[in-house]
């Protein structure tokens, strides 16, 4: 069948990213000899600079890897917890009803920089300096700017000129495909490199992380943030750690697919399969399938927006159950669901009354992801995210804005994604590993707010379950619903609703509507950025991305 691009197919290395740019630097560095992680690292350091309307060093990553030197799947948490003087009282004080979309009140500890240090030291080879390079050539020497962040800057430029920092890196808004070069932020690397330089490979990261969490930068953050009247300080990035931690796991189909604990929404991908092992997706009509996942989506998407969060003990043996999933895909029928109803716990309250403000959610492509294999049977899926250059001020010592990553929680007592100091928020952010008979066989993901664990999980499904190779299954035509609570400011919810992609054929639209879904038609080629990696058991490896966004590249031999 036709496809976008060829299935990548090779024995070598296999890097799969939103941006091409930072898919040809982890492959240069599978190519120096480096290994997966150590080209996790420099992708991701690249992306940061790359697409920073997507993602910066101010944000966060969760990623999850199978090391093959330690026969063992890990969670990498770069997610960074809400400071200590960010309480509820204290957000209500200030007249707030819901954490604000944009400026330095919603930012956490930012943890992808921690968490990339992490990875490096634990099982990368590289020294610091060398993961660096791209990223910090790109920023001194320029890239070429991709549409997605001239738009990002139109979109903004009145907020954007309220703030110093941002108003003079990117305004006047510069030209699509000109270099763009951000000399403060390729100092700011440059200057943690040189003085963290010298002693074991392992000296030197564990230097620059205290540069970055105890020394120039941590006290840079402290004096901006507290003459912006934010509650984010130095003792706060001092506190914080990155770690590694065990997957939530699930079986389907023969394979062992592994996600994040509930502070991501990686759980609520492990329950859709849990109710889609309930059917034969491979004998559903295209609209009897379309009408079947997202009817699976609303009933995980409702437990997620109840019962995930770090404030409590989240009972994932229970809602990854067989039992339970028999329990509530009983409640699934021939017509779309206006009802939300968790399994058990309670709902937020939805604030129908709040309005978007410029910069605030996700972008609406939000987000990065890549995928990698090595020839020696590492594999890793990463989600980059957050410190985007639309949603808080760029501190002009450092070249790069704080995230807003707080305003997923809640500013309601009692819930286990209410706002407490010291704690991650509840994110949208879901890389995906599946094994086979123990070992990596895919991993996959996307960009996209909530639709990650729907766009990326429809991928998995036509490639598991429908057999499409991995290129075929990014390409399909994509959908999602909204039929949940925005993790986003000003946290909406849209009954029934159901967006498809124009290249759905007319019949499925219109029986799609007969069931009752409130269908919206985006343009084709409009939904999803997903990538994939697999390995199969005698070596081949496999690559596919995503050609919407017209950025997203696999690359490999």
């Amino acid at each position: 069948m036709f496809t976008t691009r060829p299935e990548l197919r090779g024995t070598f290395g296999m890097v799969a990213s939103t941006h091409w740019l930072a898919s040809q630097a982890g492959m240069a560095v599978l190519e120096r000899g480096g290994n997966a992680f150590d080209a996790a690292v420099a992708t991701g350091f690249t992306l940061q600079v790359v697409e920073p309307h997507l993602n910066g060093p101010g944000g966060e990553v969760p990623a999850i890897f199978y090391s093959a030197e330690r026969d063992a799947v890990q969670v990498l948490c770069g997610q960074g917890v809400a400071p200590a003087r960010a309480t509820i009282e204290a957000f209500r004080d200030l007249g707030h009803e819901l954490v604000p979309g944009t400026g330095v009140l919603a930012a956490c500890v930012p943890g992808s920089f921690g968490a990339w240090l992490l990875l490096l030291r634990e099982h990368g080879t590289w020294r610091l300096e060398d993961v660096l390079e791209h990223a910090i050539g790109y920023a001194e020497h320029g890239f070429p700017l991709v549409a997605g962040i001239r738009a990002t800057i139109d979109r903004t430029e009145a907020l954007l000129a309220t703030w110093p920092g941002s108003r003079d890196l990117y305004l006047p808004p510069p030209e699509v495909g000109a270099l763009f070069r951000n000399r403060p932020l390729a100092a700011t690397y440059r200057r943690i490199v040189e003085e963290s330089r010298g002693g074991s490979r392992e000296e030197e990261v564990e230097r620059a992380r205290s540069l970055f969490y105890g020394g120039f930068v941590a006290e840079e953050i402290d004096r901006f943030v507290a003459a912006e009247g934010g509650f984010l300080s130095a003792d706060d990035l001092a506190a914080w750690d990155a770690t590694f931690e065990e997957a939530a796991a699930i079986e389907y189909r023969g394979l062992t697919v592994c996600k994040t604990g509930a502070w991501g929404t990686g759980p609520a991908g492990l329950q859709q399969l849990a109710l889609l092992r309930g059917y034969d997706l491979a004998e559903l009509s295209e609209p009897e399938l379309l009408h079947v996942v997202t009817e699976c989506a609303k009933l995980a998407f409702a437990d997620r927006d109840a019962l995930y969060g770090d404030a409590s003990e989240i009972r994932l043996d229970i809602l990854l159950s067989e039992e339970y999933a028999g329990e509530r895909r009983a409640l699934l029928g021939e017509e779309a669901s206006a009802e939300y109803r968790p399994g058990f716990g309670r709902l937020p309250r939805v604030h129908a009354g709040a309005e978007a403000t410029v910069g605030s959610g996700e972008p609406s492509r939000g987000t990065c992801h890549f995928d990698i294999a090595d020839r020696h049977g590492n594999v890793i899926s990463a989600t980059p995210s957050g410190g985007w250059l639309q949603s808080s001020p760029v501190i002009p010592a450092l070249g790069w804005p704080l995230g807003t990553r707080a305003q997923m929680f809640w500013l309601e007592e009692g819930l286990p994604s209410s706002l407490v100091p010291g704690t991650r928020p509840r994110t949208t952010l879901s890389p995906g590993l599946a094994l086979r008979h123990g070992r990596p066989y895919l991993a996959w993901g996307t960009p996209g707010g909530d639709q990650q664990e729907q766009w990326a999980l429809h991928a998995f499904l036509r490639h598991v379950d429908l057999g499409l190779d991995v290129q075929a299954a990014i390409d399909a035509p994509e959908f999602h619903t909204d039929h949940l609570i925005s993790s986003f400011y000003p946290r909406g919810f849209q009954e029934r609703s159901l967006a498809l992609e124009a290249r759905v054929g007319s019949r499925t639209v219109a029986d799609l509507q007969r069931r009752g879904h409130e269908v919206t038609l985006w343009p084709p080629w409009s939904l999803g950025r997903v990538t994939m990696v697999a390995r199969e058991p005698d070596g081949l490896l496999k690559a596919g991305a995503n050609p919407r966004g017209m950025q997203g590249y696999a690359v490999g031999r």
